[in-house]
């Protein structure tokens, strides 16, 4: 960390605050959100979910155990990260470790932010910023190396940010006999990793290729997490409304969970400061059961719009949003959480066997 730089985050109510610089001592702007995990920082900023965000981080110290390294499986496939590469645009903390201690640590985070041009603050009060997010939802925000640089704010809702981090071309990993389509928003690997690791063949295709021209025969589509805002995402819901027709088992996580609620016909809404913590609780409104999830997204399904054939499967038991849709009779369901955790709790994890068992 640079003793003598410093950085200054700016926010469209005209707050600043400057803090020591670590990582890339460069100048950004994107959408200012939090999260309150206190553990998982390179699997959170590997998360495609967050492209376009500037993260602040309540945990107190962080850094402290680094950045492990890069190690590929037998799948080619990433195992200590959600991405090839890092997905934030920048990061806020109170506490930031340069002195880090973990066997598998490679490198410190201010190293790897550096690597990967990416801006991290240190020395702010990310507690009394958090209540500013909450009190007034999240804003726009810019980091400059200058205080008295005027960067323009940038809204990343207003683009597509899916097909900036979904893949290019379709490519198939080969695992068992049933095979299933997965369209990709921006997945994190760990749901990739949790299918394979069920023995399914897996063909991953980008946000908007249409699977029902391959000429394969899928036992089951899944529909991947990722950033921005679903009502951009039209093609998306179309290949999903194919889908219902030929009557597929259907499954969706976070974004795609939010695009079955707009191909069931309902619409969806910006949430004041959206949830991005490792311990939402989510209550099924069939068995009564809480769960506690990982949670990642700023958008949510608005339960009034559902039409009468879908339900709400599932609900946040502190605000009662919709966390989970469900068919009342065909094989389609969703959940706006991330039961492959990665970080967080994996108390949903079942939801893969679940789902593998309706194909």
């Amino acid at each position: 960390m640079s003793k003598n730089q410093t950085l200054t985050l700016t926010l469209e109510d005209g707050t600043q605050l400057t803090g020591k610089s670590f990582g890339a001592h460069t100048d950004v702007a994107g959408e200012v959100v939090f999260n309150t995990g206190m553990v998982g920082y390179p699997e959170s900023f590997t998360d495609p979910s967050y492209k376009g965000q500037i993260l602040v981080l309540t945990s107190p110290l962080i850094g402290n155990y680094g950045i492990p390294k890069s190690i590929k499986n037998d799948k080619n496939l990433e195992e200590s990260f959600e991405s090839n590469e890092v997905q934030i645009t920048g990061v806020i903390v109170s506490e930031y470790s340069d002195n880090h201690n973990h066997w598998q640590a490679e490198s410190s985070l201010g190293e790897w932010l550096k690597k990967n041009n990416i801006p991290g603050i240190t020395g702010i009060d990310t507690r009394a910023l958090t209540q500013k997010i909450r009190t007034k939802g999240s804003l726009l925000g810019t980091i400059t190396t200058d205080p008295k640089t005027k960067l323009d704010f940038y809204d990343p809702n207003e683009e597509n940010l899916v097909a900036q981090v979904s893949v290019n071309e379709p490519v198939t990993y080969k695992a068992g006999e049933k095979h299933i389509a997965i369209v990709d928003c921006g997945m994190k690997l760990n749901i990739l990793r949790s299918f394979l690791k069920r023995n399914v063949t897996v063909t991953r295709v980008p946000w908007n290729h249409n699977i029902w021209d391959m000429g394969i025969d899928f036992d089951g589509v899944f529909f991947s997490n990722g950033p921005g805002d679903p009502a951009v995402m039209d093609e998306t819901v179309a290949i999903m409304q194919e889908g219902f027709k030929r009557k597929i088992p259907t499954f969706g996580i976070c974004l795609g969970s939010q695009i079955m609620g707009r191909a069931a016909g309902g619409t969806t809404f910006k949430m004041k400061f959206g949830h991005r913590s490792q311990n939402q609780p989510c209550i099924d409104t069939e068995t009564g059961r809480c769960y506690i999830t990982s949670q990642n997204h700023g958008y949510a399904v608005k339960r009034e719009s559902l039409p009468k054939d879908w339900k709400v499967w599932l609900e946040n038991a502190n605000d009662k949003s919709v966390e989970g849709i469900k068919h009342k009779t065909l094989p389609f369901f969703s959940v706006q959480f991330h039961p492959e955790s990665t970080p967080g709790p994996t108390d949903t994890n079942h939801l893969f066997d679940d789902f593998v068992n309706m194909l």
